[in-house]
């Protein structure tokens, strides 16, 4: 990789704080994205375009500009009013696309004014970008909230490498039917040069997607790279698994620092296992299926009842959204009336806490379980696996892990996968990790690290980078989006 990059993505990495001493203060905030691409920035330069947020009267370009000279990289911040974050991100992206793409068609909402806020937002983001970019960057755009701006660089004249990723899951076409803007979605993902997925199951709903929808297109399915034929352009996409930084999770787990979380967090639970679960509050990340397997486990085992703690930690996320305030309610609820139940000589089976843990703290959660109960319903990764591995420096854990997780294909052998809708077979995996022995966790665990290990972040971006082939030759674009989505009307006749 020689060329400097570009990122987009739907916020940009940074903080934005007041300090009543110093003033307005900024800051890159944490993230296996940022850490991964902050020394290729540093190293080729480049910039990063995106939404900075409700920053109310902070001087955002003065702040922006003096961390930018801190990390050789020019930062761009993208102006969307109230109205449009509310019809674009908390509508379109988080009520239609989220839902759709992780197959649950029940909580999807198809709301065409929503449509038109994504669709304007994204005109938007790619009109700073034109400002933006320069003749030797590549242009690489991150994620759902942003399929449409490849489309539109194109319309606005760019001609530089542009490059796609989906952290999340792509949706077979069945599911990938039901979007009444199908064909507007698609024709603008095929107008990038690269498109990336997390894992080989969702390139394969893409392609087949393109095979059902776009007549005029091509594919030639290989194993890790597909080509796209298309009249006047060739778009290749492929599987690029995203992970973490293996070495800064194992480094900070051996500290002292996490070494006396962990111990203080399990004197809280004497001569007890923990389990433990993180995740962001969201109706994807099975955590109901994980409260009433655990419930069964202690049903069908009465050996674990005193003996088993599972510490869920929810992280607030779409508070705005009234669909997650209901779903929060609900899981408080459940464990209100499985601790109930087991109340067993002062002993709470669930201990649940709806907040964000900092990050020492949680690396003493990671370092004091002796299980992690993965139970997405679907996922496009999931590093909380991979981060749980990676902060295992004892090499005693035990990993439940999710079949429908993006990361279960590469943490098969050491993991016991699971289907979290079979809560039988889940309650039997529990006990299962509860009884495993110290020579079989260990034997498990260290392969699981050493998957982690080997396929890190720095891997990721690397692989990725260099599919995207700089050294090419750019094409000519030809339009591959219908007029529907410039005279917004809706998708028809693909």
């Amino acid at each position: 990789m020689s060329n400097p990059l570009l990122i987009v993505s739907n916020r940009l990495p940074i903080q934005i704080a007041k300090d009543h001493e110093d003033g307005w203060q900024i800051r890159p905030s944490s993230g296996g994205l940022v850490t991964a691409l902050r020394p290729i920035l540093k190293q080729y330069g480049g910039s990063w375009v995106g939404w900075p947020g409700d920053c109310g009267d902070a001087p955002v370009d003065e702040l922006l500009g003096r961390l930018g000279k801190d990390l050789n990289c020019r930062f761009h911040g993208v102006g969307l009013s109230p109205e449009l974050v509310e019809g674009f991100y908390y509508g379109f992206s988080n009520e239609t696309l989220w839902p759709l793409f992780h197959d649950l068609l029940g909580h999807a909402k198809f709301e065409r004014p929503k449509w038109l806020s994504y669709v304007e937002s994204n005109r938007i983001f790619a009109e700073v970008l034109r400002n933006a970019v320069r003749e030797d960057e590549l242009v690489w755009v991150h994620d759902y909230q942003l399929i449409l701006v490849g489309h539109y660089l194109r319309e606005l004249g760019v001609h530089n490498k542009l490059a796609y990723f989906l952290h999340i899951p792509f949706p077979p076409p069945d599911i990938f039917a039901r979007l009444p803007w199908r064909a507007e979605v698609l024709r603008a993902l095929l107008a990038y040069d690269l498109v990336g997925f997390q894992v080989q199951r969702d390139l394969r709903n893409f392609t087949q997607c393109v095979r059902q929808f776009i007549r005029e297109a091509r594919v030639s399915v290989q194993r890790q790279i597909s080509v796209i034929d298309l009249p006047g352009r060739r778009v290749r996409a492929g599987s690029f698994p995203i992970s973490i930084d293996f070495k800064e999770f194992d480094s900070a787990a051996r500290s002292q620092a996490v070494q006396d979380t962990a111990w203080y967090i399990h004197e809280n639970f004497p001569e007890q296992q923990l389990a433990l679960g993180v995740d962001r509050l969201d109706y994807t990340k099975g955590i109901a299926a994980k409260f009433l397997a655990f419930e069964r486990a202690l049903e069908k085992y009465p050996d674990l009842r005193g003996k088993i703690s599972l510490i869920q930690l929810v992280v607030p996320s779409r508070q705005d959204i009234p669909e997650y305030a209901a779903w929060k309610q609900k899981l408080d609820e459940l464990v209100g009336r499985i601790n109930g139940r087991f109340d067993y000589r002062g002993w709470a089976p669930l201990h649940y806490m709806y907040r964000s843990v900092p990050r020492m703290e949680l690396l003493g959660y990671y370092r004091a379980s002796e299980i992690c109960l993965v139970t997405s319903l679907k996922d496009g990764m999931n590093l909380v696996a991979k981060e749980y591995c990676a902060a295992s420096v004892d090499d005693h854990g035990a990993l439940v892990l999710s079949e429908f997780a993006g990361s279960a294909p590469q943490m098969r052998e050491g993991a016991l996968i699971v289907n979290p809708l079979d809560r039988e077979a889940t309650a039997d995996a529990i006990h299962r990790a509860f009884h495993m022995s110290r020579e079989e966790r260990r034997d498990r665990m260290r392969r699981l690290r050493r998957e982690v290990r080997r396929n890190d972040v720095f891997r990721w971006v690397r692989t990725f980078l260099d599919q995207v082939r700089p050294g090419e030759e750019v094409h000519t674009h030809t339009p591959v989006v219908t007029p529907a989505v410039r005279d917004e009307s809706t998708a028809a006749g693909e």
